[in-house]
């Protein structure tokens, strides 16, 4: 690895990311929170320090002008520790406000990986900070790296090594020729639906700084709310309006970029990922909407929002709630753990191991049956009409069975420091599939993190990390011969 590379894009990067750190000021000036100003001033100052001194300490970084030649292992380097240095400095503020570093670090990491887990005890902060803590959802939805491929002329041509590194998938999925365009377009369209969500809400009766911070974590996958009751008390409509956004959120912002640039919405459908990912939710939320009429005192309307609304929450790993379903009974739940498990779509703003993981998982498990039968049979794997190569089949089967091997471990050790099998399994799926609330009391929707034992905390941090960075680009920092520095 040459780490001149390495330091010239995490140099920039950090010292772009000191810009978006004093965004929160101007919403500080708008309510007139001066004690909010501060925070993002020291912050961004920490971020801009940080990138300036790692010229200063690597001067023979000067002289690249640019990356176009970075390789697939310094790009993934490369976007893993930029993640890792967004997410502290995205803490920052937090520590103004009488948070422990690892409660800081936590709710930071929380907020860039898009997760929605939450520490905060009560909400009795400035609004500056609730926007920050939506806002860092947003960007890390889509994706910061990816932000600045579609605006910084420095990433224009060796943006693709960084792209696929931030937005990893079985397939490199582009739908322009040029990743610099790809970038753009996918962050148009992310505008764009973000602010036709902020439009809704308004007109339906939500106030104005809770719509924008309602559909930056909707659209990103997020779940943070500046309400301690998340959006529970919502009229049926504003409900409605949020399901729709975070199924969205799930579905691949590739796929939605076609079919809205073709005006046919029906191009969703002729992608088999889309269409399974549909039916799952239709499936999942009507057997919910038949749990609740059974189990729980709800009318056909409250619980047919409630289902559609739960299960679209958590597959998209969105995390909002409409209710607290830790009140559900055990089947409710059950259905519910399905959809944490599901996952959302390829290329989109959802976390989880992926459904066309799944399929290409199903796929595999049914060609090994028939060659039982048919020992000298040929058979090949589709995703829709296009085949799989086998590469693509043994890195899906090792990213699941890592994945699997990491949620195991991370709730095994949490449900003993814990004593809690519940919020040790749920914690671990939560935090691996970036949704944020669990299924147990103390960190459902309505509960949070802020009592459980420190290294519970930092599995749960780096679990975070590691599900929105689809574990491959974590993973490779441990390899030795990443290390070995090259000129």
């Amino acid at each position: 690895m040459r780490l001149t590379y390495l330091i010239y894009t995490l140099s920039l990067a950090m010292m772009y990311f000191s810009i978006v750190l004093l965004i929160p000021i101007i919403v500080a000036l708008i309510y007139n929170e001066s004690q909010a100003i501060l925070p993002f001033i020291i912050s961004g100052a920490s971020a801009l320090l940080i990138g300036i001194t790692m010229r200063k300490l690597f001067p023979s970084i000067s002289q690249i002008k640019t990356i176009n030649d970075i390789k697939k292992s310094e790009g993934l380097c490369a976007v893993t520790l930029c993640w890792i240095f967004a997410g502290i400095f995205a803490s920052i503020p937090y520590l103004f406000f009488n948070l422990s570093p690892i409660n800081a670090f936590f709710e930071g990491t929380s907020g860039i990986t898009a997760t929605g887990a939450t520490i905060l005890t009560n909400f009795d902060y400035p609004k500056a900070l609730f926007f920050w803590r939506s806002f860092t959802q947003w960007l890390g939805g889509m994706g910061i790296i990816v932000l600045f491929i579609a605006i910084l002329p420095q990433f224009a041509i060796a943006g693709r090594q960084l792209f696929f590194a931030e937005t990893p998938g079985p397939t490199e999925e582009k739908f322009t020729p040029r990743i610099k365009n790809t970038a753009s377009s996918l962050w148009k369209i992310y505008f764009g639906m973000t602010l036709l969500e902020i439009i809704l809400l308004k007109f339906n009766g939500v106030t104005l700084f809770d719509s924008i911070c309602h559909s930056f974590s909707s659209v990103s996958g997020g779940g943070f709310s500046p309400n301690p009751e998340s959006l529970i008390g919502n009229s049926y409509p504003v409900l409605w309006i949020v399901c729709f956004f975070m199924f969205c959120a799930g579905a691949s912002y590739n796929l939605q970029y076609r079919a809205w640039t073709k005006f046919n919405p029906l191009v969703l459908f002729k992608n088999e990922e889309f269409k399974t990912y549909f039916i799952i939710i239709i499936g999942l939320s009507s057997l919910l909407t038949l749990s609740l009429l059974t189990h729980s005192n709800y009318n056909i309307q409250e619980s047919i929002t409630h289902a559609f609304f739960q299960i679209s929450s958590l597959i998209s790993s969105s995390g909002f709630c409409s209710v607290d379903f830790t009140n559900w009974d055990y089947s409710s739940k059950a259905i519910l753990l399905l959809a944490m498990l599901a996952g959302s779509c390829a290329s989109s703003a959802g976390g989880g191991i992926k459904i066309v993981r799944w399929l290409l998982i199903l796929k595999i498990m049914k060609a090994e049956l028939a060659k039982v039968l048919h020992p000298k049979a040929i058979y090949n794997i589709k995703i829709g009409k296009y085949s799989v190569s086998k590469d693509i089949l043994y890195q899906t089967l090792m990213f699941v069975s890592f994945y699997l091997a990491i949620l195991v471990i991370s709730g095994f050790v949490i449900a003993i420091l814990e004593q809690n099998t519940t919020v040790g399994i749920s914690s671990a799926v939560s935090a691996l599939g970036n949704i944020g609330p669990g299924l147990s009391k103390i960190i459902g929707p309505l509960g949070h993190y802020n009592n459980l034992h420190e290294v519970s905390k930092f599995i749960f941090t780096i679990d975070m990390y590691i599900g929105r960075l689809e574990l491959i680009p974590f993973l490779i920092l441990f390899q030795k011969e990443l290390w070995i520095l090259h000129k």
